[in-house]
């Protein structure tokens, strides 16, 4: 009688398997940081927790009035404004929701100059609002893009939580997002921000984080993660005070060109 051969016992090595398909042990081994992880974050450090960064920009074509007939005001000096935005922990608002980044930007000395704050740390926002109050004035006229809906209020409330006067209270405020509406509503597929600043000043933003991403970003720095996203956050908001100091300029012209074409449809008459 012929019998099969016997199999031969053989043990295997799980261990080498898994090197040879490159799948690495992880369990009870601290996950490596990706290779680009970074905690470096850019600004000086003026108070525990709260980052300072200032950068001066050419600006040879700014007025020195700006005509603000097109927000239904009067005029402006133009070493009196004040182009601010903020980036938060949330949209919705609210109490819970905090600033953790202010920009702003002025003409000062023949140049746009733009000064950013950001916090680190919870500790720091009454830092940072603070500081913020010490660049404003009763003279000041704010400038905004949906910042009288949204980022006046809401740092309104933060000074408020912070006992401590809110700077932007009875200031003349030009929020941007209105007339662009009343101008283009029915011209753009919409009005926000970065569609303005496309169409009017041929600004195309590269590798820009949304608005939306910055909370993450935030967030996960806080939380012991990786710089990069917060110092793209940094980006996108010296951006934003950039643009809304050129759509400012451009909005100025307005007047202008509507006499003008008011006087060229006239002679047409």
């Amino acid at each position: 009688m012929n019998r099969l051969p016997q199999r031969a016992s053989t043990t295997i090595d799980l261990a080498a398997l898994r090197r040879m398909a490159g799948v690495r042990e992880r369990l009870g081994q601290p996950r490596l940081p990706p290779r680009n992880f970074s905690r470096d974050v850019p600004g000086d450090e003026i108070f525990p927790g709260l980052r300072y960064l200032e950068q001066c920009f050419a600006w040879p074509d700014a007025p020195s009035e700006l005509d603000l007939t097109f927000a239904r005001l009067t005029t402006a000096r133009r070493e009196h404004l004040l182009h601010f935005d903020t980036e938060t922990t949330g949209l919705a608002g609210g109490t819970g929701t905090r600033a953790f980044m202010i920009g702003a930007a002025d003409w000062h000395d023949g140049g746009l100059r733009v000064r950013q704050l950001y916090i680190t740390t919870m500790a720091a926002e009454a830092a940072m609002l603070r500081t913020f109050s010490e660049w404003i004035d009763a003279d000041t006229v704010l400038v905004s893009y949906n910042g009288k809906s949204y980022d006046a209020p809401l740092l309104a409330t933060r000074y408020r939580l912070a006992r401590m006067a809110n700077p932007l209270a009875g200031l003349t405020h030009v929020d941007l997002l209105h007339p662009m509406r009343r101008r283009y509503r029915q011209i753009w597929e919409n009005c926000k921000m970065q569609t303005a600043e496309r169409k009017l000043l041929r600004i195309v933003r590269e590798d820009d984080l949304p608005g939306s991403e910055a909370p993450r970003a935030w967030l996960t720095y806080l939380r012991g993660g990786s710089s990069g996203d917060l110092v793209r956050v940094a980006a996108h908001n010296l951006q934003d005070v950039r643009s809304l100091s050129g759509l400012l300029v451009e909005a100025h012209g307005w007047a202008a060109l509507d006499a003008q074409d008011h006087s060229l449809h006239g002679n047409e008459k």
